[in-house]
């Protein structure tokens, strides 16, 4: 590694702080003073050598000027002899030589200047050195600069072990680094990072780890926000938000907490905007012009942010093509006019705008053409003739064309033919009908002639016929038998499929039924009487024929026979109630009083038989009584027997409850139980 490997981040006075890095000093490190001899700025070692130099020149000097002098004179001056001065410069020259070896001593060698070292001849522990001091700043960059420091000592160097423990260290605050990366999102930096560690370490089995990890979380987040995203789509609110809920457990801060707030927003937003869409479905279901529109403008305010945004496009179309739709229906029901208003109020976002053009072209055509005249008809005409061949509606266009030209030959045939039968005269009208028949069925007016001709046939014909309808009202004026069929004789004259002949036949029908009741009324008349006289059943007989004719008084006598009959079983059902009575016994007048009950309210029978059955309801009673004294459950049997709104019911009620109660009687209270009074040697203590 040379010299500009190392960052210039590094300055000397860093490089001066060994014991800045937190894990260990220079002597736990590396077990060892640093060499005086390592190269450096400032070092000790050259100062030394400065001032021995500087000492050996000043003591030449001196000496020479010493020898000098002597040669000169060979006599010393006074103080030089002074035993005094002697003793001081003893006693200063061992002082002073002492102290510099001291200090020399006592001083630290610098520390090395990392970025100005030749790292080829670096020794281990400046290279150990200088990697942590790079590790201390806990950026990646620098982290893989002090791996790549160590690195490259070979595997058998004493100082391996430790070096193998900082690099698995190192690689570890890198991996942190990227996590760190990879929690704030960062999945691919978060991957690069941590494949920047030497694969050749040891500790490089943990980057396989890690990413593997990195990517089984990333993915796992992936699939639920992307599960979530499908059921927004599907409107699936619930599910969504139970989905993004999980996201919570993701660890990844950037999942847990940005995109779970992201993906929450969305739902809320979105669940706003299905609100709007679902709302404009439910308007555009009512088939209403007004509720289209509006579901139109819902379906547009949802923005292009929203997931739900393409559904709204795709449902804008559809209630445009909704409302086209309507326009059709009133066109087919021949309202050209609500149609073609229908048709401008599609919006241009529906994106319909060719289809609605070519459809109000043909609409505003047809509406000239359903004026009914020529001049309609030919307006018509012109209209669908400037529609373009490339148009899809062109072909529909010369098919209306060629029926319209047709149809102008029919509405000349039909306006003649009106002018005609406006006459009214039986010729004019036969002329009319002569003239519509030109018009052929095929045809696009052929429909409108013949029932043109069918109205005038109809006036013909009631022209013809309502002479005899006239003249047999007259004859029927007398209502006598001769008079009445004179008149159905003279109604009969309007034949079958005449215009008149419903009427004739109704008036007919009354006629005869005239003739009916005169002819049988003296039968019926004959029936009652024998019924007043109490000769029911040949009253029935009389009228049975009547009954059974179906001439006019059929209904009438078959209600008599009816009532007749009624009579005979009331007679008969409060005989036998009479006879069964009779025999006393519990059972015999409970049929009693059940055949008893059967008589008609509107008979004459019905009083005796309310009274009877009171009676009979009393000796129930009392016969229940006398059997309770012996067999309560047998009185009890016969008391419920009684009818109710019989005058014995409510006594019959009463004994009912007054024998249950016997019985089954009531278990008597039990007292409370009273406390036991405290005896006069108790005492007691509130505390």
């Amino acid at each position: 590694m040379t010299e500009r490997d190392i960052p210039d981040s590094w300055s000397g006075a860093r490089a001066r702080e060994p014991d800045q890095n937190p894990r260990l000093s220079r002597t736990e490190q590396f077990g060892e003073t640093q060499p005086v001899d390592v190269p450096g700025n400032g070092s000790s070692f050259k100062s030394v050598k400065r001032r021995k130099k500087n000492n050996s020149v000043g003591k030449d000097s001196h000496s020479e000027e010493t020898t000098q002098a002597s040669k000169s004179s060979w006599k010393l001056p006074r103080w030089m002899r002074s035993w005094i001065f002697w003793s001081l410069l003893l006693t200063l020259i061992p002082g002073s030589v002492a102290f510099l070896a001291t200090a020399m001593l006592l001083k630290l060698p610098a520390a090395p200047n990392c970025p100005s070292i030749f790292w080829p001849l670096a020794s281990a522990s400046v290279r150990l050195h200088c990697a942590q001091l790079a590790a201390s700043k806990n950026t990646v960059n620098d982290l893989l600069q002090a791996i790549a420091l160590v690195n490259e000592l070979p595997e058998n160097h004493p100082l391996h072990a430790e070096i193998n423990r900082f690099t698995e260290e190192w690689s570890r605050d890198i991996l942190q680094l990227a996590d760190g990366s990879f929690q704030t999102g960062n999945l691919e930096e978060a991957i690069a990072t941590a494949r920047k560690i030497p694969q050749d370490l040891a500790a490089y089995k943990l980057v396989d780890e890690q990413v593997d990890k990195w990517q089984t979380t990333w993915s796992k987040a992936e699939g639920i926000y992307n599960n979530a995203i499908a059921e927004v789509r599907e409107r699936r609110w619930q599910s969504a938000f139970m989905l993004s809920a999980r996201m919570l457990r993701i660890d990844n801060q950037y999942w847990a907490s940005t995109k779970y707030d992201q993906l929450n927003k969305l739902v809320a937003t979105a669940r706003e905007d299905g609100d709007k869409l679902g709302k404009a479905e439910i308007l555009a279901k009512s088939r209403v012009v007004d509720n289209l529109l509006e579901a139109i403008k819902l379906a547009e305010s949802i923005g292009q942010e929203s997931y739900l945004y393409q559904k709204a496009q795709e449902a804008v179309p559809a209630f445009g093509r909704k409302m086209l739709e309507l326009a059709q229906a009133k066109l087919d029901k021949r309202d050209a006019d609500e149609a073609l208003d229908i048709a401008r109020q599609i919006p241009e976002s529906a994106k319909l705008q060719a289809e609605t053009d070519d459809f109000i072209a043909i609409a505003d055509a047809q509406r000239s053409a359903w004026l009914g005249n020529i001049s309609g008809l030919e307006a018509a005409i012109a209209q669908a003739q400037q529609i373009d061949p490339s148009r899809p509606v062109y072909e529909e266009a010369q098919q209306l064309i060629a029926r319209w030209q047709l149809e102008i030959e029919d509405v000349a045939h039909l306006e003649k033919a009106r002018v005609l039968a406006s006459q009214g005269t039986v010729n004019n009208l036969t002329a009319a009908i002569a003239q519509v028949q030109l018009i052929p069925a095929s045809n696009p007016r052929g429909t409108e002639a013949r029932e043109e001709m069918g109205r005038w046939r109809a006036q013909v014909e009631t022209i013809e016929d309502q002479p005899y309808l006239e003249r047999a009202e007259q004859i029927a004026i007398f209502d006598d038998i001769n008079s009445l069929q004179a008149a159905i004789d003279q109604a009969s004259q309007i034949r079958r499929g005449r215009a008149l002949y419903p009427e004739a036949r109704r008036k007919i029908r009354t006629w005869a039924g005239k003739i009916q009741r005169i002819e049988d009324q003296p039968y019926l008349d004959q029936a009652r009487e024998l019924a007043l006289s109490g000769n029911l059943p040949a009253a029935i007989s009389a009228a049975q024929q009547i009954a059974s004719s179906g001439r006019a008084l059929a209904g009438e006598a078959q209600a008599a026979v009816d009532d007749w009959q009624g009579q005979i079983r009331t007679r008969e059902n409060w005989r036998k109630a009479q006879e069964t009575a009779a025999a006393g016994t519990p059972e015999a007048l409970v049929e009693a009083i059940r055949l008893a009950d059967r008589v008609s309210n509107n008979s004459i029978l019905r009083m005796d038989a309310n009274l009877a059955i009171d009676q009979w309801s009393q000796q129930l009673l009392d016969i229940a009584r006398s059997q309770g004294q012996s067999d309560i459950g047998r009185g009890i049997q016969i008391a419920k027997s009684i009818p109710r709104g019989s005058s014995a019911y409510n006594a019959a009620q009463d004994q009912i409850r007054t024998w249950q109660e016997f019985l089954n009687p009531q278990p008597e209270p039990s007292p409370p139980l009273e406390s036991p009074e405290p005896s006069p040697s108790t005492t007691i203590i509130v505390q």
